[in-house]
C-alpha cells in the first residue's frame, strides 16, 4: 500500500481511537466518581443515595436506585457505543500499524516468524485472553475478587513475557494492552450490556429483578476500572524506548502496570478514607526505581580506540537513513519517521542522544532492524557518542 495513503489511514483511525477511547474512560471514571460521592444518610425510599453538583453554570440532582424505578422512564440513555468503537477502532488501527508491517513493527528483530504466523499468534492472543478470563470469572475463583485480580495480574504478566519472545517489544506491549482492551470490551458486551438489559425487561413486565446479573455486571464493570490506567500507559508506550525496549522489558510493563493498579485503588477509595494515600508517593518511587533501573550503562571513554566521523557517517547513511531523510528510500515511509533525519553530520551529531538511546542502549531502532545492523556497528556508533560525537 502506498505510504502516503497508509500515513493518513494510520492518522484517521488512531483520531477516531483516541476520540471514543475518551469518550468510555471518561464516561467510567465519572460513574465511579459518581458512586463513591453518593450521599447514602437517609435517602428516599427505593433509593441508595443520591448528590448535588454544579458544571458548567448548572446544577444537577442525581439520583440512584437500589435495583430500578417503579416504571421505565421514557428516555433511559444507555453507554455502550463508546466501549464498542473503541475497541473496533483500536483494532483496525492494530492491523493498519502492525498486522500490514508485520516485519518492521511486529515480528522481533532477527526472527524467523512469517508475518501470517505473527499476525495469526496476535489474534489469537486476543481470542485465549478472553476466554481465560472469563472462565476465570465464572469459575469458584470469581467468588473471591481480590484472589481473582492477583491470578489475573499473573497471567497478564505472563502473557506480556511470551509475547515478547516472539514479538518485537513494541508488539508485545501493544498485544497485551489489546489483550486487556479486549476483555474490557467483551466485559460490556457479554456481561454488563446483558445484565442491564435484563434489568430493564424484568421492571417492563412488572417482574422481581434478578440480582444475580447485576452482581456480576458489578465486578466487570470493577476489573474494566482497574485495567484503565494500564491500557492507557500501553497506548502511548510506543514513545518511550526505554521501557518496550529494555532487556526484561515484559517486567517494566508489570511493574507499571501494578504501578497503575495502586493510583486507580487510592482514587476509587479516597472518598471513604485516606488510607490508601500512601499509594501515591509509592508509585512515584516506583517509577524512579524503574527508570533507574532501565537506565543505559554510561559507555567508558577510550582514548585508545578513536572513531571517526567518517566510520560512523557510512554506518549511518547504509542502517538508518533508508527511513531517516528527506527522501526514505524504504517504500514503508513517504517522510522521516517523527521528523528525525541523518542527511547531514549536524543533523547526526544534533540526533546523537536519540541514537545512543534507541540504536545502542534498547536497540529498539531500526525497526524490525530491516537494514541488519550488526552489533559491532552499534558499539562502532556508541564509542563515538561516548567519546563526545565529534563532527570535524
Amino acid at each position: 500500500m502506498d505510504p502516503h495513503i497508509t500515513e493518513w489511514l494510520n492518522l484517521a483511525v488512531r483520531w477516531v481511537h483516541m476520540i471514543t477511547g475518551i469518550a468510555w474512560i471518561g464516561a467510567s471514571f465519572y460513574f465511579v466518581w459518581l458512586e463513591n460521592h453518593l450521599d447514602r444518610r437517609n435517602p428516599r425510599e427505593g433509593l441508595s443515595g443520591d448528590l448535588w453538583a454544579i458544571h458548567g453554570g448548572g446544577i444537577y440532582h442525581l439520583e440512584k436506585y437500589k435495583l430500578a424505578p417503579p416504571k421505565m422512564p421514557e428516555t433511559l440513555h444507555w453507554f455502550k457505543w463508546e466501549a464498542y468503537a473503541t475497541f473496533l477502532s483500536g483494532f483496525v488501527l492494530l492491523a493498519v500499524v502492525y498486522y500490514l508491517n508485520a516485519q518492521l513493527y511486529l515480528v522481533a528483530p532477527g526472527s524467523d516468524l512469517s508475518s501470517a504466523a505473527a499476525i495469526a499468534i496476535g489474534v489469537g492472543s486476543l481470542v485465549v485472553g478472553w476466554l481465560v478470563y472469563t472462565g476465570l470469572c465464572e469459575s469458584p475463583l470469581g467468588k473471591t475478587p481480590a484472589l481473582l485480580g492477583l491470578v489475573l495480574f499473573a497471567l497478564l504478566v505472563f502473557a506480556a513475557w511470551g509475547l515478547s519472545q516472539v514479538f518485537s517489544g513494541r508488539g508485545a506491549f501493544i498485544h497485551v494492552g489489546a489483550i486487556i482492551g479486549t476483555i474490557m470490551v467483551g466485559n460490556v458486551f457479554r456481561v454488563i450490556m446483558p445484565a442491564q438489559r435484563a434489568l430493564v425487561k424484568a421492571i417492563e413486565e412488572g417482574r422481581e429483578p434478578d440480582p444475580v446479573l447485576p452482581a456480576k455486571g458489578l465486578l466487570r464493570s470493577r476489573h474494566n476500572n482497574y485495567f484503565t490506567l494500564p491500557v492507557l500507559f500501553i497506548m502511548i508506550s510506543n514513545h518511550f524506548p526505554s521501557t518496550y525496549g529494555a532487556e526484561f522489558n515484559w517486567a517494566v510493563l508489570a511493574g507499571l502496570a501494578a504501578l497503575s493498579v495502586l493510583v486507580r485503588h487510592y482514587f476509587n477509595t479516597r472518598h471513604e478514607s485516606q488510607k490508601f494515600a500512601w499509594t501515591l508517593p509509592a508509585a512515584a518511587l516506583g517509577m524512579v526505581t524503574l527508570a533507574f533501573v532501565v537506565a543505559p550503562q554510561k559507555a567508558v571513554q577510550s582514548e585508545h580506540q578513536q572513531v571517526s566521523f567518517a566510520e560512523v557517517s557510512q554506518v549511518i547513511s547504509e542502517r538508518c537513513t533508508v527511513c531517516h531523510s528527506s527522501s526514505p528510500s524504504y517504500a514503508g515511509f513517504s517522510t522521516a519517521p517523527a521528523g528525525v533525519m541523518f542527511d547531514d553530520a549536524q543533523q547526526i551529531k544534533t540526533q546523537a542522544p536519540k541514537i545512543l538511546s534507541q540504536a545502542i542502549t534498547t536497540q529498539s531502532m531500526p525497526l524490525g532492524n530491516i537494514t541488519q545492523m550488526t552489533q559491532a556497528e552499534r558499539d562502532l556508533v556508541g564509542m563515538w557518542i561516548a567519546n563526545g560525537a565529534r563532527i570535524d
